[in-house]
């Protein structure tokens, strides 16, 4: 199967748009996010309580690019999608806030500067009848492959340690981030840092 993996940028904001209208993320609670848990900017007074608000503002963050990532296409529909961007630029994101709180416990969250620059892997999702075909994988060494061309030092991932069902999933699993080079540098109850380095 031919994947063709794109960076998102503006012109593609209605594609990404009807994926996620279209395609389960968590199906347990039947949510529609667009990824808008996930991305720069402080997220402090924005709605998103519905699934129109959240939509909005996704499309707006993608027009300004405060949404990044990857959409993987097969056959000219959108059948992947991996929310990857620079660390620092995220630390005020409602996702973030989520991830830290008691639930989950802490992760380390030093921030970016000109001597040390990290790209986080927040989220995947995946068409249902596209998934175990390897597309999540295609769609993590590209940001890995574009990430050390853009000099970042190491990229980060936050996988469960275990996950129960489909509906946690989404932060992609440990042995996807093991074959790729990734290491655990910090652990929570229930939560790993992953890492790779991309210098030396």
């Amino acid at each position: 199967m031919n994947i063709d993996i794109r960076r998102l940028a503006p012109d593609l904001v209605e594609d990404y748009a009807a994926f996620f209208d279209t395609t389960p993320h968590n199906e347990k609670y039947h949510l529609k996010c667009y990824c808008v848990y996930w991305c720069s900017g402080n997220s402090e007074g924005k709605d998103f309580n519905t699934k129109a608000a959240r939509r909005n503002y996704a499309i707006q963050c993608v027009k300004d690019g405060r949404i990044q990532g990857y959409l993987a296409y097969a056959d000219g529909k959108v059948a992947g999608w991996c929310n990857a961007n620079t660390k620092a630029d995220c630390l005020t994101c409602r996702g973030w806030q989520g991830m830290n709180g008691k639930r989950k416990g802490f992760i380390p969250m030093e921030q970016s500067s000109p001597e040390l620059r990290v790209k986080s892997v927040f989220c995947f999702v995946i068409a249902p009848e596209m998934r175990r075909q390897g597309i999540a994988s295609q769609l993590l060494a590209r940001v890995c492959r574009d990430a050390a061309e853009e000099g970042f030092d190491f990229i980060e991932a936050y996988p469960e340690k275990e996950v129960a069902a489909s509906s946690e999933d989404f932060m992609g699993y440990v042995g996807m981030y093991e074959r790729l080079g990734f290491t655990v540098y910090h652990e929570t109850s229930r939560k790993l840092v992953m890492r790779k380095v991309l210098k030396d």
